[in-house]
């Protein structure tokens, strides 16, 4: 417990030295999606190789289809090791005008709840998350020199644009990325006082519906109530897809979904997310989805399906009495359990064609589907990551699922067949991926004093 003490004090007594390096890190414009970008995505990569590399560690920068990966390595013989992931790249920062300070100009803000906040694009989403791990293995490495266990440590720079390269790297890599666990820090608290850990992530596919009738636009007035309207089309099957109670309607859609225990539902009806706590902040009040269950479940443990956006015909100022000759929609589904994304793909385009006239035409276009995940409830390192949260925070970790997808997680158990701990330290009012992005101190600097009581739980074997 002394060493473990003088690790805390030392990130304690750093904790400014550490803001400025995570401001050094976030005035990195590596915004992956935009072309124009990929400068700037190799430089935040660089940026972080030589943090690293100053730490000890034996860090390259590796090319993938799209931007570098980072990789660290700092072993440890005959102890546990742990891989870390996480991303360096950024969310673009439209509509710029309605950030109050420039995006990539980092600073401390007061968070008008008496605390104070970080604030810049990939504050929370993910470089102040990574942050908080790299500064936990910085005071080690300061205090003894060496880490409590092996670490090796892999930040993309694609995330936010689907992990471009990624998997096919990893696959490559594979003899270089062994471990007992993964770490990733790139998910969020319960509350801005109770600790979280996820251990079930809802998979994802999706998928692109283009209807096509005509030949070119048409005059309404010429061929109004005789020629078919795309549009109408497309939004007769975007409305087929759920019933009167939520469920969709896809044959064979809930293959693989499973009832979570009572006990479970039991625990989740403490937590005390009801419809008025979910929906108020967003100026909503009554749920959706399947009918009869708890908010918690719908967006933790059910499957989903939303329409993302629809285009078609005339969208410009005025009007335009068209009938147009295409219209298109982005469709996604959340995925649970044992759902298959390949075969939901085969069930969703014969549920399409099946409502595309015969004189008309459809494109399904399928993009890349992920799986869902969960951790075993007696992992051990589970146990050890809860225990060293609640010696942190003052309170039990709670272990919940999350209803968002990190597709790479699904890969490393593939891929490397490893389990991975979702521990991250954002809050619901970070503002992720929209302007004015956040992350609380305070979850940047216990975030960091979590990792080193983890690090340290985890070394123990």
């Amino acid at each position: 417990m002394a060493a473990l003490d003088a690790i805390l004090n030392d990130i304690d007594t750093d904790l400014e030295n550490a803001l400025e390096r995570l401001f050094a890190f976030l005035r990195i414009p590596s915004i992956s999606t935009d072309p124009a970008y990929a400068g700037h995505c190799r430089e935040a990569a660089a940026w972080l190789a030589q943090d690293l590399t100053a730490l000890g560690f034996d860090t390259s920068v590796e090319e993938t289809s799209l931007h570098p990966v980072v990789l660290a390595h700092k072993p440890k013989p005959g102890a546990p090791h742990v891989l870390f992931y996480g991303h360096y790249d950024v969310q673009p920062v439209d509509p710029l005008d309605l950030w109050k300070t420039p995006p990539f100009e980092p600073h401390i803000a007061n968070d008008g709840q008496g605390g104070k906040k970080i604030v810049g694009r990939g504050a929370s989403d993910d470089k102040g998350q990574v942050m908080t791990f790299v500064e936990a293995c910085r005071a080690y490495i300061a205090m003894h020199g060496e880490l409590p266990c092996g670490v090796t440590i892999l930040i993309e720079g694609a995330e936010e644009s689907g992990s471009q390269g990624l998997p096919e790297w990893v696959a490559a890599n594979r003899e270089r990325l062994g471990c007992d666990v993964v770490l990733v820090c790139d998910t969020g608290m319960w509350d801005r006082k109770t600790p979280a850990i996820t251990s079930s992530l809802r998979g994802l596919a999706y998928f692109e519906v283009k209807v096509t009738c005509a030949d070119r636009d048409l005059h309404s007035g010429f061929f109004g109530g005789a020629a078919r309207n795309p549009i109408h089309v497309l939004a007769k099957i975007i409305a087929d897809l759920h019933d009167s109670d939520g469920r969709v309607t896809i044959p064979g859609f809930y293959e693989g979904v499973h009832e979570r225990p009572a006990e479970v539902l039991e625990q989740w009806r403490g937590l005390g997310l009801t419809p008025e706590t979910l929906l108020g902040p967003i100026g909503l009040k009554e749920p959706a989805g399947e009918r009869g269950r708890m908010p918690i479940e719908l967006v933790q443990s059910r499957p989903s399906c939303d329409a993302n956006g629809i285009i078609g015909g005339y969208t410009g100022e005025g009007t335009k009495t068209v009938i147009a000759s295409t219209a298109s929609a982005k469709v996604s589904f959340r995925l649970v359990d044992d759902q298959d994304p390949k075969r939901l793909a085969e069930s969703f385009e014969a549920f399409v064609r099946a409502r595309v006239p015969s004189d008309c035409q459809v494109e399904v276009i399928t993009y890349k589907g992920s799986r869902a995940i969960s951790l075993p409830f007696d992992m051990p390192q589970l146990e050890a990551a809860k225990a060293a949260l609640q010696d942190e925070w003052g309170v039990p970790a709670v272990t919940v699922g999350a209803g968002g997808s990190i597709p790479i997680v699904g890969d490393f158990k593939r891929i490397l067949g490893r389990d991975t701990l979702l521990i991250g330290f954002g809050l619901d009012d970070d503002r992720i991926h929209s302007p004015n992005e956040k992350y609380d101190l305070t979850s940047f600097h216990k975030g960091t004093r979590s990792w080193a009581r983890i690090l340290a739980a985890l070394g123990q074997g």
